[in-house]
């Protein structure tokens, strides 16, 4: 049997569709073993029926288990797939939105780059470090697969700080390939492309079709805010990133909301001129996940309470291409976060970076793509210091280095000065309480051990 664990599989959806892509394998059917953990009950009890429903429904035989003992889940496994926000939508979603917003820093996603990820980062680091500790004693071969955010502060984290190695999935780079097919109609399944870059700021460095560049017929459309598209489910324009296309001269691989709080340029206290031009959703993610909880419930209702007919549409994430092509030595290529290992040369060493990636029986291989033109290189290196420094506040317990952190984020530097950005972080890490590292709870603590001690 094929064991995969979900940490964190009361997000019923996402572990539905990773499930239904799995099973919708023919030579992975009757194989597979799934094992769910999450500390809530109630959302786990329900990720379960929905899966158990999701097999009978599709008459394929698998095991479901269930657990809040993540050791258990995660013993004997072949694969591990993280999927956890570590303090919820309340109290730290909130949190990381309300306190920013009270000294002008407003925000739409806040979850990997940014303030909001910078704290995100200290709530969920030193758990994926548990989870590789867990792994290395319990399943030693197990492919760890990481989905939850900030990606690139996780995937460093654990590569400082952990004892079993991972592969960050996203799939901002296959939609945004899907989204710039439709503009320029052509099937995605023509369209020729490599993206690299870091998460949430790769940028698609090489895009055709049969062999023709794209990118004049990319730059000519969508020439004002105005006239850009409305993207995806949620219907939200995207005039953010034909914009920084047009001054840096390549297309970002993640979305306008996402982007325009990653730079100085587009969310300003001051200028609520540019958020209406650029029409900028702040606070989108508050939105959206009162929009999930509330489908979440309707959800249970539907699946738990009454014998309806449960759809499963193919989501295409990567984790269960990586699963099938290991297990069927299929080769394919996804896209993975991992320490740079030369694989981008103009980026530092050690620093995550997002990159096309072989996978075949073999496992996974990161595949080099050399230089970045020097401007995406420049514009990324604007946040690995944030990164690197929340790293370092996580390796040695020193609180200053969350503040520094802070400090070089372009956004809040352009909007806030050192005196807001340091009270900030203080109430934030005040607000956040046991959700933060014990040593970085105390203003003016420095802790010299390079050992973290995380509670």
């Amino acid at each position: 049997m094929i064991r995969v664990a979900f940490i964190g599989a009361g997000s019923t959806v996402f572990a539905r569709n990773l499930i239904g892509d799995l099973i919708a394998f023919p030579e992975l059917r009757g194989q597979l073993s799934f094992s769910l953990h999450d500390i809530d009950e109630e959302r786990l009890r329900t990720s379960q029926i929905v899966a158990n429903r999701i097999g009978e429904g599709l008459d394929v035989p698998m095991t479901v288990d269930a657990t809040t003992d993540r050791r258990r889940a995660i013993e004997n496994a072949d694969y591990v797939v993280t999927m956890f926000q570590v303090g919820g939508y309340r109290p730290s979603t909130v949190i990381d939105f309300e306190i920013p917003e009270r000294y002008g820093l407003q925000q739409t996603i806040a979850d990997t780059l940014g303030i909001g990820g910078i704290m995100r980062g200290l709530r969920t680091v030193p758990e994926l470090v548990d989870v590789s500790h867990d792994i290395s004693e319990l399943a030693g071969d197990a492919v760890l697969l990481n989905y939850a955010n900030p990606m690139a502060i996780n995937m460093w984290g654990l590569d400082e700080l952990g004892s079993h190695p991972g592969y960050g999935l996203c799939h901002s780079i296959p939609l945004t390939a899907e989204d710039l097919a439709h503009d320029l109609d052509i099937p995605v399944s023509e369209l020729e492309y490599t993206a690299a870059g870091i998460n949430h700021m790769a940028f698609f460095v090489n895009l055709q079709h049969e062999g023709r560049d794209l990118y004049p017929e990319l730059k000519a459309l969508h020439t004002t805010p105005a006239d850009a598209p409305q993207r995806g489910d949620w219907g939200l324009p995207d005039a953010v990133r034909y914009e920084v296309m047009r001054r840096l001269g390549y297309f970002v691989a993640e979305s306008s909301e996402h982007f325009a709080e990653y730079t100085p340029w587009f969310i300003k206290h001051h200028r609520p001129d540019l958020v209406e031009e650029f029409r900028i959703p702040l606070r989108e993610y508050i939105r959206r996940c009162e929009v999930q909880n509330a489908e979440w419930e309707t959800l249970r209702a539907r699946l738990v309470d009454s014998n309806e007919e449960l759809h499963v549409p193919r989501s295409n994430e990567f984790a269960p291409q990586i699963i099938h092509s290991i297990e069927t030595d299929t080769e394919r290529t996804v896209y993975t976060n991992v320490p740079n290992r030369g694989y981008i040369e103009n980026l530092p060493d050690g620093c995550v970076v997002e990159v096309p990636t072989k996978v075949d029986g073999t496992g996974l291989t990161p595949q080099a793509v050399g230089r970045l033109p020097p401007q995406l290189a420049a514009m990324i290196q604007t946040n690995l210091g944030p990164q690197a420094l929340t790293i370092e506040a996580l390796k040695t317990g020193d609180r200053e280095h969350v503040y520094h952190a802070a400090m070089l984020d372009p956004h809040t530097a352009a909007e806030l000065d050192l005196q807001q950005i340091h009270q900030m972080v203080d109430d934030l890490l005040e607000a956040h309480g046991d959700y933060i590292p014990a040593a970085l709870q105390t203003p003016g603590h420095h802790h010299s051990e390079v050992t973290p001690r995380w509670r």
